[in-house]
């Protein structure tokens, strides 16, 4: 099943990349191709710190842990998709770090979400202190 989708997928990315290649020409080709995979490289050794800023967002209450997982891993897809030379890899490679640079965006203008259940507008519970009575009689005789 694999070897279904990688083969058209590898077509198409042949083609697109002698096509663009052929477009803007060769050496602007390599350095197209130089460039995205030296940011990818970048990329991936700042992945620490991405990770550590997720993480913060995350206690923060700002990201779920689904939404965490998807930043963490489009970011890491799309590191690994722009070093790999190809026009259609570093597509998807600038579609995935859009996508991780959109939750990062939504996470620092959300509101900081509690960690506990509030009774918002349940009315049905009541709040009792049980007072031991003996406890206090026996302290008075004592005295």
């Amino acid at each position: 099943m694999f070897i279904l989708i990688m083969i058209p997928f590898m077509l198409l990315e042949l083609y697109l990349s002698l096509y663009v290649g052929e477009r803007i020409g060769f050496w602007w080709s390599v350095i197209w191709i130089s460039v995205t995979m030296v940011i990818g490289i970048r990329l991936l050794q700042y992945t620490p710190y991405t990770m550590m800023g997720n993480i913060s967002q995350v206690s923060l209450g700002k990201l779920s842990m689904q939404e965490f997982q998807n930043a963490s891993t489009a970011y890491l897809a799309g590191a690994i998709l722009l070093i790999i030379p190809g026009v259609l890899t570093d597509m998807l490679g600038i579609l995935a770090l859009g996508y991780a640079t959109y939750l990062r965006f939504v996470a620092k203008i959300t509101p900081e979400h509690t960690k506990f259940n509030q009774n918002k507008g349940d009315d049905n519970v009541i709040d009792v202190e049980i007072i031991d009575e003996r406890a206090d009689s026996d302290s008075r005789i004592e005295r």
